[in-house]
């Protein structure tokens, strides 16, 4: 399925986005890089300026987000495999933090999680109201256990002319690994694997 095209047809898209970082050290001796994405799309807000008790028309098609985003970000690890995973997203100034929520949910995730290879674990989640450009950090955590301390880490995104006003950013972010040199102890990725 084109879940572009899909996502396209469900909601009034103004743009995609992404950002890609590659950290070869941090200020020890370099060693594999640690690859970082973060994608995200522009959507326009069907409940800008209004208070309604039902979202259902942001909720109900954003399986389709969640399978875009996902296919997206884990494309720009190239090839690597999804380690740790986090989203969220930045309403505009006349919408509402729920409005983000509302795409986000479990709907969302479970397709996220399908596209980055898995995940039993909770997905980290930040969520907020400000205007165009505001930066978001969006949180990571590895995606089968959120208790492995190395994989504990964030994505700065933005767009530097969203969301206005009556606009969602809606957004995800991934890595290939946990932080780089990374060694304040904790439970292991080891661990996890021993315990499987």
């Amino acid at each position: 399925m084109d879940y572009t095209s899909e996502v396209e047809r469900h909601y009034d898209v103004r743009g995609w986005y992404a950002t890609v970082q590659e950290i070869r050290h941090d200020g020890g001796q370099p060693g594999a890089p640690l690859i970082k994405a973060a994608v995200g799309l522009i959507i326009r807000n069907p409940y800008a300026g209004k208070f309604v008790d039902r979202l259902a028309e942001l909720t109900d098609p954003s399986p389709l987000i969640g399978h875009a985003l996902g296919a997206r970000a884990t494309a720009l690890l190239g090839g690597r495999p999804v380690e740790s995973y986090g989203k969220g997203g930045i309403a505009g100034t006349d919408g509402e933090q729920e409005h983000v929520v509302a795409c986000i949910t479990t709907v969302f995730g479970n397709p996220l999680r399908e596209e980055v290879g898995g995940g039993q674990a909770w997905i980290s989640s930040v969520s907020k109201v400000a205007v165009a450009g505001t930066p978001i950090d969006i949180p990571l955590a590895h995606k089968d256990e959120l208790y492995i301390r190395s994989h504990y880490d964030a994505v700065t995104f933005h767009v530097p002319d969203g969301p206005r006003p009556d606009e969602l950013l809606i957004c995800v972010a991934v890595a290939s690994g946990g932080r780089v040199h990374q060694r304040v102890g904790g439970k292991t990725v080891a661990d996890l694997k021993a315990a499987v």
